[in-house]
């Protein structure tokens, strides 16, 4: 990674101090800066990119799911591998060559079924980097984050082809539940906290590969 320059803000009557601290954090992380040099729309880039390297979980022509998209890197990242890409967030997300790109809640079982459709078969991946709301309650915080890792597993189990995978973003605590809401439909199980993460924050990734199928018919790979 290149060396950066260490910038340092002045204070701003309109900006609050908080404000100020995580702007100059962003202005000096070298994985930002690196992300901006090489076109990747935000650092979460190269958790993924560290992860695919070790585990191979992007593959030309395959089809991917990526919950939580915005801004776009994870789908970035992917697309540019050569996959097939249906990204989803709250949040609009600019167009991306070769990603289809809905806007929309994914707690929402109406969105999950409209994903399901645009799907039209199995997917060899699903990725989900969703960070829900933090409230600084630790407990509430944690709640949400097994509430959507419970969901991103369910999901998964509808949409993914035998031997598939998901990599889904969790906050530490979160793990245990989503482990064992996972242990029944994958063969390995893996958390992963990649170089990337910031040394402050509780974020680990867990990867649930192996996917074991019940449903009849489903004894071939799909994509």
């Amino acid at each position: 990674m290149q060396r950066t320059e260490k910038t340092t803000l002045k204070r701003s009557r309109t900006r609050r101090a908080s404000s100020t601290r995580w702007l100059q954090r962003q202005l000096n992380d070298p994985f930002v800066q690196q992300a901006q040099r090489a076109g990747w729309r935000a650092r979460s880039v190269f958790k993924l990119e560290e992860i695919d390297a070790r585990f191979k979980l992007i593959e030309k022509g395959e089809a991917v799911v990526d919950l939580g998209a915005a801004p776009g890197s994870w789908s970035q990242y992917a697309a540019a591998k050569g996959a097939r890409v249906l990204a989803l967030d709250l949040l609009p997300v600019d167009p991306i060559n070769g990603v289809e790109i809905i806007q929309g809640d994914f707690l929402d079982p109406a969105m999950q079924v409209t994903l399901l459709e645009r799907l039209g078969g199995k997917v060899k991946t699903v990725l989900s980097d969703i960070a829900p709301d933090a409230t600084g309650r630790r407990l509430v915080d944690r709640l949400r984050a097994e509430a959507v890792g419970e969901t991103v597993i369910d999901f998964a189990t509808q949409v993914l082809a035998p031997e598939g995978q998901a990599l889904i973003k969790l906050v530490k605590g979160a793990e245990t539940r989503v482990l064992d809401r996972a242990r029944p439909h994958f063969s390995k199980l893996r958390l992963i906290r990649p170089k990337a993460t910031r040394s402050d924050s509780s974020e680990t990734y867990l990867l649930a590969s192996g996917f074991r199928s019940t449903e009849p018919g489903d004894d071939q790979p799909g994509t």
